[in-house]
């Protein structure tokens, strides 16, 4: 009986990301926490294809630990970069989807005719 590889691979991740995390220059709390917004962005989303999660959990990791310095920034009272990582990861891409799906539905053809549509 063949065994689901996205089972198999999911330890696979884990492992290398927890041992990315004790890397020197790497933040090991904003990592995890990334990795942790992330797969709660993958574990929600299943009426997506496993390819297209699997590319999510990447953008999403990245994006959790590229914009954790910016949110505890922002929010002063978040001390964690773990938690901000995990807030950032976990809302990325879903922010990121909806403003895609918002923009292909925008309508600019009011360009062609000289004027907004309430002129």
């Amino acid at each position: 009986m063949t065994e689901p590889t996205s089972a198999s691979s999911l330890p696979l991740i884990a492992a290398g990301v927890g041992l990315a995390a004790i890397l020197p220059g790497i933040d090991g709390n904003a990592l995890l926490g990334a990795f942790a917004g992330g797969t709660l962005f993958v574990v929600s989303a299943t009426k997506l294809p496993l390819w297209h999660r699997f590319v999510y959990l990447v953008v999403s990791v990245i994006a959790g630990y590229m914009g954790a310095p910016d949110l505890m920034a922002a929010l002063p009272f978040i001390k964690s970069s773990g938690l901000s990582a995990f807030l950032v990861a976990a809302v990325a891409v879903t922010v990121m989807l909806s403003v895609i799906e918002k923009a292909r539905k925008l309508d600019f053809s009011f360009i062609r005719r000289g004027g907004p549509p309430s002129a």
